[in-house]
């Protein structure tokens, strides 16, 4: 089976209750990243992987904080590779990668997909990568099997939302709002509208996230997509040092 598809039914046999958290490698410290990884596989569905990047236009305070402090600790991607190397079997939850295009350009897109089944990475999320744009990166990919998620939001049209799920791979994003992630505590009133459309647009799962903070949220997003990616509200679960597992579990209750 190829990595996106491992994704694709990872997400779609979760039956709309798919939990993807989202963590920026390396913080808060180097030491802590594969044990948070670990812990965070315990609930998880599918997990995102920040990569730490200087300018991250589309986060939020929170992963901009964590960002800089993974930046500090050194963080680059050949050594999420290299960490991700020593796992092993222990984290059965498919990987995936989010980041900014120029770590990715730097790192050479055919080695990145090479990299990246080796480690068992199912897919990226680009989120400065218009869709228009995406063919260079999708082509080095497609050769390995490996998903480049694309985003949609409220304000894509339909005629392009109908395109971009079609050449989507592991799911469609759904962001739920425009703006950056993590920085408003309630969801937009038209949310549900919107996700019904992309699910009936798509044949792959629907994933929503930006914002997502409690389980109400989730619940809510859950009767409507595929499943919720939460990222914000668990890198501050992080630096309160809070059990993980128990922050997770609360959100899918």
């Amino acid at each position: 089976m190829l990595p996106h598809e491992i994704l694709e039914n990872a997400l779609a046999d979760s039956n709309g209750s798919a939990l993807i958290p989202f963590i920026t490698a390396g913080y808060p410290t180097c030491e802590s990243f594969l044990t948070n990884l670990k812990e965070i596989s315990k609930v998880a569905d599918a997990i995102e992987i920040g990569v730490p990047f200087t300018d991250p236009l589309a986060d939020g305070v929170t992963v901009q904080k964590a960002s800089l402090k993974a930046l500090n600790n050194g963080v680059s991607l050949s050594w999420i590779f290299d960490q991700l190397s020593k796992i092993d079997f222990e984290i059965s939850s498919p990987l995936l990668l989010m980041s900014y295009l120029n770590p990715l350009y730097a790192f050479g897109f055919d080695r990145l997909a090479q990299y990246a089944k080796k480690n068992n990475v199912s897919g990226f999320i680009v989120p400065d990568l218009p869709y228009e744009e995406c063919l260079p990166l999708k082509a080095s990919l497609d050769k390995e099997g490996i998903a480049l998620v694309q985003l949609v939001s409220p304000e894509t049209p339909v005629s392009r939302l109908e395109n971009i799920c079609k050449h989507s791979k592991g799911f469609v994003y759904a962001v739920t709002r425009t703006g950056i992630t993590g920085k408003e505590t309630s969801l937009p009133k038209n949310l549900t509208k919107y996700l019904d459309l992309v699910k009936n647009i798509s044949s792959i799962p629907v994933c929503a996230g930006f914002g997502v903070r409690n389980s109400e949220q989730v619940k809510l997003i859950s009767k409507h997509a595929d499943g919720v990616i939460v990222g914000s509200a668990l890198l501050e679960a992080i630096e309160k040092n809070k059990d993980l597992i128990k922050f997770l579990q609360a959100l899918k209750k």
